[in-house]
């Protein structure tokens, strides 16, 4: 029998952008090995993510990344963050039920980036 392959990728910082870049959905779960919390949202982020075989579900461990963590502001663990086409949109503190993980995913698919993008580019029209 063949091993099944993770749903779930460790993603480090050489190969962060890259990840955001070429895929569709990312979703990223900031966690670290002595956080409770994180151990107990770790089965659930898996779980949801071997639906989903379409979305890239990344885990960035912040003690081995502190700089990608850094870059996020990351104070309390576990984080969410999803990106769409390259542009975040959704970041939460503390550990989603596992519903909530998959409605979230569901609703990441329904955005309509043209909307986000053209939002984006008013709000700095606006700011200028």
């Amino acid at each position: 029998m063949l091993p099944v392959a993770m749903a779930t990728q460790d993603l480090t910082e050489p190969i962060f952008a890259e990840t955001i870049e070429n895929n569709d959905i990312v979703i990223l779960d900031f966690w670290a090995e002595w956080c409770g919390p994180c151990k107990a949202y770790g089965p659930v982020y898996e779980r949801v993510s071997e639906d989903f075989p379409d979305v890239v579900f990344g885990k960035i461990d912040t003690e081995d990344q502190q700089q990608l963590a850094g870059m996020f502001g990351i104070r309390s663990i576990p984080t969410t963050i999803v990106f769409k086409e390259g542009i975040g949109v959704f970041m939460q503190p503390g550990a989603l039920p596992e519903d909530a993980l998959r409605d979230l995913v569901l609703k990441i698919k329904e955005i309509d980036m043209d909307e986000v993008r053209a939002e984006m580019a008013e709000k700095e029209g606006n700011e200028s």
